[in-house]
């Protein structure tokens, strides 16, 4: 929707404006098709939808392509930047601005840009501030939330005048008394360049076993990780109380995905908890009729999205019983005697009913730091196995004290005469 007002501006302004037929911004080589027929010199297009355009060999090829794109809607990632960066013959610009101030407020050439992704600088007459929770500016470098002034901020929200009041605050570094700015919910950071870093939602946060975590920077973790093109982090609850963190991935063309490539690489820069559990290779991401990315739309991740040892039988009773417990807690259809709990998806809350369960099942305790140390089902089985030698042991041990108690000494020497010493 806000975007039409920018081509009702350019229809105003002479220019020659088409709209796109949906069936064919569905498809990347029919969208190619339409831009080379009608001489498209510039268009608007979310990343999402570009990577369906380049696939389809906007970049390559003899026939007519635009002037200019530019695009918005979602962050780019750094491959993709730096591959539009590189064009030559189409200039990329990335713009930044939601609906209620009037589509865009920022906007940098991609050819330009001197680092990674940026959204920009302000476009004129449109204040940009990057604010702590107080409303104070942050310095340079500094994460705030975005908040946008200018004439062109909207009235409301219709009908929901708490939801406006909320959102629509006045503006304190304004000189006219009536201004108002948009806190836009989006986070960012001033640049030394003077162009604004944007790093995600503030309600993307999300909290998992008492931890906050930005998706944003798993995300940004991810596609920079060999092969990946572009990725998206969510926390799924597809089992009432157990919400896990999970990724999927766009893979770059003949690369496949290796859960224990990208578990490894995310480990080197991020604590255990913020590491996925499980990873999801996809064609493409899923969009809306918009364009956008469609998160409601990624499935759930089934056994291939874990990290999985080469697949041995569980061996014995102990082993098959351990195994059953783990793939009811992983919601796994199978789990093999050289699994580790925690690269299946297994965290520290899991940990803990595993051993209840073990507990519960074997009629022993065993210490819960053996299966941080070591978190491989034999491993645990051999555990369990050990510890129930202990407390048998220990049984026979306190009834052989009892029957020797009180004995003499000559008794007791008499005892080992009558039987073997190894005995």
């Amino acid at each position: 929707f806000d975007m039409s007002l920018k081509g009702l501006l350019q229809l105003l302004s002479g220019h020659c404006v088409l709209p796109i037929p949906q069936s064919i911004r569905a498809s990347g080589p029919a969208m190619l098709d339409f831009i080379e027929a009608q001489k498209i010199d510039a268009l608007d297009s979310t990343p999402s939808q570009l990577e369906g355009l380049l696939a389809a060999g906007l970049l390559e090829g003899e026939g007519h392509r635009p002037v200019s794109v530019l695009l918005g809607g979602e962050p780019i990632g750094p491959k993709l930047w730096a591959q539009l960066r590189d064009s030559k013959r189409i200039h990329f610009h990335n713009m930044y601005g939601p609906t209620e101030c009037t589509v865009d407020a920022t906007i940098g050439s991609i050819r330009e840009a001197t680092g990674g992704p940026v959204i920009g600088r302000p476009i004129p007459n449109t204040p940009v501030y990057v604010l702590d929770a107080r409303g104070e500016p942050m310095p340079v470098g500094v994460v705030g939330e975005l908040h946008l002034g200018g004439v062109q901020v909207a009235r409301g929200y219709w009908n929901r005048p708490e939801l406006t009041a909320e959102r629509f605050v006045r503006d304190p570094f304004s000189a006219d008394p009536q201004a108002r700015m948009y806190k836009t919910g989006d986070l960012g950071r001033w640049l030394a360049d003077g162009t604004i870093e944007y790093l995600g939602r503030n309600d993307f946060q999300v909290k998992i076993r008492g931890f906050r975590i930005e998706l944003g920077e798993i995300e940004a973790r991810l596609v920079a990780c060999e092969g990946v093109r572009e990725a998206v982090v969510i926390a799924r609850e597809d089992v009432e109380g157990d919400k896990r963190m999970v990724a999927y991935a766009v893979m770059e063309p003949d690369v496949e995905l290796s859960v224990a490539a990208l578990r490894e690489s995310l480990s080197k820069d991020l604590a255990e908890y913020m590491v996925p559990s499980a990873f999801v290779a996809l064609e493409s991401l899923p969009l809306t009729p918009n364009g956008k990315l469609d998160r409601k739309a990624l499935p759930a991740p089934d056994q291939g999205a874990v990290l999985s040892r080469e697949y041995e039988a569980p061996q014995g009773e102990i082993e098959t019983a351990i195994a059953e417990i783990w793939q009811d807690l992983l919601g796994l259809e199978r789990v093999g005697r050289h699994d580790h709990f925690f690269e299946l998806g297994g965290h520290s809350l899991l940990a803990m009913q595993l051993m209840v369960r073990v507990r519960e099942k074997f009629h022993v305790d065993v210490p819960l730091r053996g299966l941080f140390e070591q978190p491989v089902l034999h491993v645990l089985a051999d555990a369990v196995r050990a510890q129930q030698m202990m407390e048998f042991l220990g049984d026979e041990l306190q009834e052989m004290e009892e029957e020797l108690d009180g004995l003499s000494e000559e008794e007791l020497l008499e005892i080992l005469k009558r039987e073997s010493v190894n005995e």
